[in-house]
């Protein structure tokens, strides 16, 4: 058992500083105490400008970090905005904001600008929190710092229990948030998971830094709060869940032409794509080819409950791709910038195989040295992309190349004497 694992298992790292006041237990009792209710109870909505004003100046005048999360309506609404955002921090307590009613949220991004937000799995929910204008300046991911200390289980209700010792309240968490009002009950969850995200954070700090990683963690940390938005994916259709079984062109390009038809009504009606037409319809209409509405009502995922008008549809976006020129179907594959996958690797360059495998194994030897993730130690591209085109096989020359493929600097450190190693081993 590793440091980090037996330090989770033995509780030692547990606090009984984000206990609930009176609550009849403490942290270090052995078995988990339920966290039930928030501190200060469930707080009011904030749905106006008048009470955000208030939120905003208690939470400027707090001190310390901020516990910030925001709940969506993934598998419900169409893309990822925010329904609820919840925020806490020492001398504010608790808020719970409907972005709803207060759609720019950018003057509490300001206000708590040079604060440290405290997030779980922070790329989750930035994006959501970017369209609202709250963007961190500074940030401590738990359940990053939880991977990089070699915590077996990172969710956070694990990290919650195995770290401070409560239990947190389960079973809300996939809920349509877009409901307006929202329950007592969803709205306690979500004030608890804020409750205590600080405590979490001050533990996994002091775990860190007794590792020798906290300086590793907040070089991520960094890096994350400073990166650009992602850019709109390519080809988003490609994505369709069962597209290994399309294979010809007219095939995609059906799968293209139902996937933009769908995508375009459920943007017009604010639902989530799959509860307009499911992948596997689509998959299975591009594969049939129906030649007309008969037919394609005779597939499954069409016939079940669907009107002439919503068969019509779907029957217009396969005819379009069946009187597609060959020259405006969609090719096979994507253009992949880069190596090609691993899987090509032995038929294209057998030597380049033979590099990534020492260079994996010597990676997957350092990670679990270091008990962490691989992923975490280092990106697989950046590897991938060192074994295909090798630079010089020395350490300065393999330091370079990963830098410049965006590792960290600790992760240049730890990963560029291992992996020259393994392709100096290969060359030799």
């Amino acid at each position: 058992m590793t440091d980090a694992q037996e330090t989770a298992a033995a509780s030692s790292l547990r606090t009984t500083g984000g206990a609930p006041p009176d609550d009849g237990g403490s942290a270090d009792s052995g078995a988990p105490t339920p966290l039930l209710e928030p501190r200060e109870g469930i707080p009011p909505v904030i749905a106006d400008e008048a009470a955000l004003a208030e939120v905003i100046a208690a939470f400027a005048a707090g001190t310390g970090p901020v516990a910030v999360d925001a709940e969506r309506a993934s598998g419900y609404r169409y893309g990822q905005r925010a329904y609820l955002v919840q925020l806490r921090r020492e001398g504010a307590g608790t808020a719970l904001i409907d972005p709803v009613g207060c759609p720019d949220l950018s003057s509490l991004g300001e206000a708590l600008s040079g604060v440290e937000w405290v997030l779980h799995a922070a790329t989750q929910d930035l994006p959501c929190l970017r369209e609202i204008g709250m963007v961190p300046t500074r940030l401590f991911d738990t359940e990053l710092a939880g991977r990089l200390a070699g915590f077996p289980r990172v969710g956070l209700g694990a990290m919650v229990e195995g770290v401070l010792g409560f239990v947190l309240e389960k079973g809300h968490s996939a809920v349509d948030w877009s409901t307006r009002p929202l329950p007592d009950p969803w709205l306690r969850y979500a004030a608890l998971d804020v409750e205590l995200l600080v405590d979490l954070r001050d533990a996994l700090e002091k775990e860190l830094d007794r590792q020798g990683k906290l300086d590793w963690a907040r070089q991520e940390f960094d890096a994350i709060a400073s990166a650009p938005p992602a850019e709109p994916r390519k080809d988003p259709w490609r994505r369709t869940s069962g597209m290994h079984k399309v294979r010809r062109r007219r095939q995609l390009g059906v799968v293209r032409e139902l996937w933009q038809t769908r995508d375009r009504i459920a943007q017009r009606r604010d639902v989530s794509p799959g509860k307009v037409l499911s992948d596997a319809a689509i998959v299975e209409a591009a594969l049939s080819l129906p030649v007309d509405v008969q037919a394609l009502a005779a597939l499954n995922g069409f016939g079940h409950r669907m009107g002439r008008r919503q068969l019509e549809q779907w029957q217009a976006a396969v005819d379009r791709a069946k009187a597609l020129s060959e020259a405006q179907l969609p090719q096979p594959g994507q253009p992949v910038a880069g190596p090609p996958p691993p899987r090509a690797w032995a038929d294209k360059d057998p030597v380049a195989a033979a590099r990534l495998s020492a260079a994996r194994a010597a990676v997957s030897a350092l990670a679990e040295e270091l008990n962490m993730p691989q992923e975490n130690l280092i990106a697989p591209d950046a590897v991938r992309r060192v074994c295909w085109e090798p630079p010089a096989a020395d350490e300065e020359a393999v330091a370079d190349a990963l830098a410049s493929y965006g590792a960290r600097p600790w992760q240049v450190e730890q990963v560029a004497p291992v992996l020259a190693a393994a392709l100096a081993g290969q060359s030799a």
